[in-house]
């Protein structure tokens, strides 16, 4: 269904961004603004980025 096309520091980024975001729900301004931070974790989980399939990116690497 999906092709992967997150890698494995991006994956690691989407992680670290997700969780600073989605912590804003609870420690902060305390608002639900927080839960934007669901995308990356929930695109990181899946190693697919639906933006990057639109724009034809891919950051895994190449197979040889």
């Amino acid at each position: 269904m999906f092709s992967t096309n997150v890698g494995g520091i991006d994956r690691v980024l989407r992680v670290i961004v997700g969780l600073v975001l989605l912590s804003l729900v609870f420690v902060g301004p305390k608002t639900y603004w927080g839960l934007i931070g669901l995308i990356p974790l929930i695109t990181a989980a899946i190693g697919s980025c639906p933006l990057y399939s639109i724009i034809g990116v891919s950051s895994c690497p190449t197979g040889k």
